[in-house]
């Protein structure tokens, strides 16, 4: 059994949307997700109808509308609810609220997609894929709004962004009214309070009060963004994502548990790498170094010199040292040593500080 939807667009003659029982089945369970009823439920037809599907018209139109009604309505909301906020921590919120990871969580946690009309087999897989590392994610991640180490894909987002254009035009476009529906769906929302808790802002805050400088580092190595976090020059975490912003949330949360854990063992191993500042280091810390690449199936490091101080006759050098895994790079520098090679055997006595803590240790 079948039914026609009418579904009118302004520049265009009026479309048939087809909808079977089962489909019929999909719009009323949205709607009981949305506790709302549709008076025009050819709208929240078309927006669980993927492009894919040629005979019937998708969520496009409603996607471009979504996505300003529920900017413009969160805006408002954060404007109410904050007067005395700053711009920028308004643009903060409604990032965190509304980006299109914190849109996809939503349609994932709702089950939005199960309801969606497509005819792209490759998206059941992907959306597979970030539904369970949404699971896994959220056991060690509370309010993960920047992303994960999965990107998000696009189309959960505009699901969501198209529901809510669905119900902005079904309410005759009062902007008030849609944001009362719709508001529930985003539970919980990232507040001010949450927002200082996120692990870039507590690191720095964190590094602030103990005088410590922090600085995170981005590079891109083919379709992936690699942050490097350093505390006072120490390589403290590392992490890489398809997004710049996920794999500077990832890694940030690494350094952050770090220092957290136990400030007193970041001192213990800062004065033993002091002691390897002498003649052992000299002859042991660059072998040790190749031998952990080694036993990990790592390339050999690489060695060059980041900097050079003081005249000819005086020069003293900094060394960097660069490790390439299959996941990521893990950079950092020595001491100033009045040889290069001495330069180089600092930066490697400091990668096997920096590394003995993490995961690679064991």
């Amino acid at each position: 059994m079948e039914a026609y939807f009418q579904l009118a667009f302004p520049d265009t003659q009026m479309m048939t949307v087809v909808v079977d029982e089962d489909f019929m089945l999909s719009i009323e369970a949205v709607e009981h997700i949305l506790k709302y009823n549709f008076f025009d439920k050819s709208l929240l037809a078309a927006a669980l109808t993927h492009s894919s599907l040629n005979d019937s018209p998708s969520y496009q139109r409603l996607e471009f509308v979504g996505d300003a009604a529920l900017g413009l309505a969160f805006a408002n909301f954060v404007y109410i609810t904050y007067p005395d906020l700053d711009q920028g921590r308004l643009s903060l919120l409604r990032a965190s609220n509304i980006s299109t990871e914190k849109l996809a969580r939503v349609a994932v946690r709702n089950g939005l997609f199960h309801f969606v009309r497509h005819n792209a087999p490759s998206l059941d897989a992907k959306v597979n894929e970030f539904s369970l590392a949404i699971k896994e994610e959220e056991e060690s991640y509370e309010n993960l709004a920047y992303g994960g180490k999965v990107k998000a894909p696009k189309i959960l987002a505009d699901i969501v962004e198209a529901i809510a254009a669905a119900i902005y035009v079904d309410v005759k476009f009062d902007l008030k009214f849609m944001w009362e529906v719709f508001s529930p769906l985003l539970e919980p929302i990232v507040t001010l309070e949450n927002l200082k808790q996120q692990p870039v802002t507590m690191l720095y805050e964190l590094c602030q009060k103990q005088g410590k400088n922090v600085d995170i580092k981005h590079w891109r190595r083919g379709e992936n963004n690699i942050t490097n976090v350093f505390v006072d020059g120490k390589l403290l975490a590392s992490a890489c994502s398809e997004q710049k912003e996920t794999s500077k949330l990832i890694a940030s949360k690494a350094a952050l548990d770090k220092l957290l854990m136990s400030e007193s063992m970041l001192i213990k191993a800062e004065g033993s790498c002091e002691l390897l500042n002498g003649v052992e280091e000299l002859t042991v810390a660059k072998q040790k170094l190749i031998e952990f690449c080694g036993k990990k199936h790592w390339s050999k490091p690489t060695y060059r010199v980041e900097n050079q101080e003081g005249p000819s006759h005086d020069r003293k050098y900094i060394c960097m040292v660069e490790i390439e895994t299959s996941d990521c790079t893990y950079k950092t520098t020595g001491k100033v040593k009045p040889k290069v090679k001495e330069a180089e055997n600092s930066a490697a006595s400091m990668m096997l500080y920096n590394l003995k803590d993490t995961k690679f240790a064991a």
